[in-house]
């Protein structure tokens, strides 16, 4: 339940900090006193949007703080779904707007995104006010109630999950027919495009080495020149390093070398022969380099007409470089693969739609059964609730469809009514009037709450168009709700007041600067002068005051 409700810099509220107790609490006051910036308070903390503009103090952020105390076991899973840290005692909820426009939501002091805070307050409190009697009178609503009082909530999850996919493949069969037939159209220039590539069969590093081969075999002469002279500088000369470098170690190996080093000129020996392998070995690999040395003119006319033919490509076919080339041909060949063979994959993703559809179809016949029995059961349950609330003369039914398969299953629901003898039953938009649209609206709410298993609903001004005898039994039946769960009622009607277990009212004083609303916890004294007021107006008499206790007394 909601136990504390704190309220800072948020509209006319400067500061207000409520504690609410279990069972029936009432609220009430002036008409621009308050009550509706409470509940807009209120619904920030349920997902709503929020706006800088109901920021009294722009120095200052605002902040909208609520507990909610026990809270049902079955929402530890919403919490670990989101890594949420759970506190079977209580949860805190918070919602902060800065004076940039920022908004920030908490959830036992862990930051939250909307959707998440959404996900766990949605499961704490109900809000109704005069705008959800106008959902009553519409049709994609009826549905929402009637799943709900069927307990519907897992078959109808399971069966969107399905519905999902299946949209999904739809979706996807549907681009690849498209692709395919945009593909149809340009088959015989993709054939072609293909056709010449295969010609020119682009292999991968081909071109980096055919470039190197043919600066090799376009200037072959110059090379091998270069190349015998280095190799004779180093091993094929009559003066050559290699010969030198072996002709002074021989001179070396002559003098005992010991009279200059204590290791007898051991290192300096180990290092020139160290040396003389090496440029043996260099002097090796040059003549190597001599000898792969080609100036076959009719090898490099080949080299040269494939190089200028991969050229050509890709200028031809307007890509960076070789790479590109060969993705290209890839992806040509699997367009047309895709052409000639995309029906045989798209008739297996068919099927498979097929199968899903036929699931679908069971799925929701299985809920339209459930919707069946339910919408009856709750029929009866509706009129016995209401003709007590003044409509003796009501009749009520739902009246079922079925239609192609949507998120929703293949139903399509309405609520029909007459609330007159001998008057067919309407659509209840076309017959309600805002009184016993009001009057309906709680009869739903008192046969849902225990469905939904809601802890808290506040309904807002939902006797709006009752009085008298009708308003008492409106107040009755919220105080009936009141003893499964907590209900709070902003109300102008004294008869549903006096039912409270506890009663808030909201005021506003002027201040030097500005009007500030605030909200007090009545004791009985108090609520009886607010009753009285409630009855008489501004002229508190003591009839009035008499009339006062004699309600809450009743």
């Amino acid at each position: 339940m909601l136990e504390t409700l704190i309220i800072r810099n948020y509209a006319l509220i400067d500061n207000v900090s409520l504690r609410f107790m279990p069972g029936f609490t009432i609220i009430t006051g002036e008409t621009g006193a308050g009550k509706s910036i409470m509940l807009g308070a209120l619904s920030l903390l349920l997902g709503e949007r929020a706006e800088t503009k109901a920021i009294s103090d722009k120095s200052r952020k605002s902040v909208i703080e609520a507990v909610f105390s026990h809270p049902d076991p079955d929402l530890e899973m919403v919490f670990e779904e989101h890594g949420l840290d759970w506190n079977p005692a209580e949860i805190l909820v918070r919602r902060e707007i800065s004076p940039s426009g920022r908004s920030r939501a908490f959830v036992n002091d862990s930051p939250v995104t909307l959707p998440v805070l959404t996900a766990v307050t949605g499961n704490l409190v109900d809000i109704h006010s005069q705008h959800s009697n106008i959902l009553l009178s519409q049709s994609s609503s009826h549905l929402a109630i009637i799943d709900a009082f069927c307990g519907n909530g897992q078959m109808l999850s399971e069966y969107r999950a399905d519905f999902g996919k299946y949209v999904t493949l739809r979706a996807k069969i549907r681009k690849i027919r498209q692709r395919l037939e945009k593909n149809r159209e340009n088959r015989d220039f993709i054939a072609f495009q293909l056709e010449q590539l295969n010609k020119i069969n682009p292999k991968e590093g081909e071109l980096r080495q055919i470039e190197q081969e043919f600066d090799m075999l376009s200037d072959a002469d110059q090379i091998r020149e270069d190349l015998g002279t280095a190799y004779n500088q180093l091993d094929g000369g009559d003066n050559a390093a290699l010969g030198s470098l072996t002709e002074g170690l021989s001179y070396l190996s002559k003098v005992n070398l010991s009279l200059f080093d204590e290791d007898g000129g051991d290192d300096i020996m180990r290092r020139l022969e160290n040396v003389r392998i090496e440029l043996k070995d260099i002097s090796e690999t040059v003549r190597d380099y001599l000898d792969r040395v080609d100036s076959d003119p009719g090898r490099l006319a080949k080299v040269t007409s494939r190089m200028n033919l991969l050229y050509d490509a890709m200028k031809r076919f307007k890509v960076a470089d070789e790479d590109a080339l060969i993705e290209l041909h890839r992806e040509l060949e699997s367009k047309l693969n895709a052409i000639d063979f995309g029906d045989d994959d798209v008739a297996g993703l068919e099927q498979e739609a097929r199968v899903l559809a036929k699931e679908l179809k069971s799925k929701a016949e299985m809920l339209t059964v459930s919707r069946k029995k339910g919408a009856k059961e709750f029929a009866v349950r509706l009129v016995e609730t209401a003709i007590p609330l003044g409509l003796p003369n009501l009749r009520f039914d739902v009246e079922l469809s079925q239609g192609k398969l949507t998120a929703d299953g293949q139903d399509c629901m309405e609520f029909v009514c007459s609330f007159n003898k001998n008057h067919q039953m309407q659509p209840m938009a076309q017959v309600a009037s805002g009184g016993e649209t009001a009057r309906l609206m709680l009869s739903i709410k008192s046969i849902m709450a225990k469905c939904m298993n809601l802890p808290t609903v506040i309904f807002d001004e939902v006797d709006t168009g009752v009085s008298g005898e009708i308003a008492d039994k409106m107040g009755a039946m919220m105080k009936r709700m009141g003893v499964d769960m907590q209900v709070v009622s902003i109300t102008h009607l004294p008869q549903v007041a006096a039912r409270g277990d506890s009663h808030f009212k909201v005021y506003k004083t002027d201040e030097e600067e500005r009007t500030v609303s605030h909200v007090r916890q009545l004791d009985y004294e108090e609520r009886v002068a607010e009753l009285a007021g409630m009855l008489s107006g501004t002229e508190v008499n003591e009839a009035a005051m008499m009339n006062a206790r004699s309600l809450l007394e009743g």
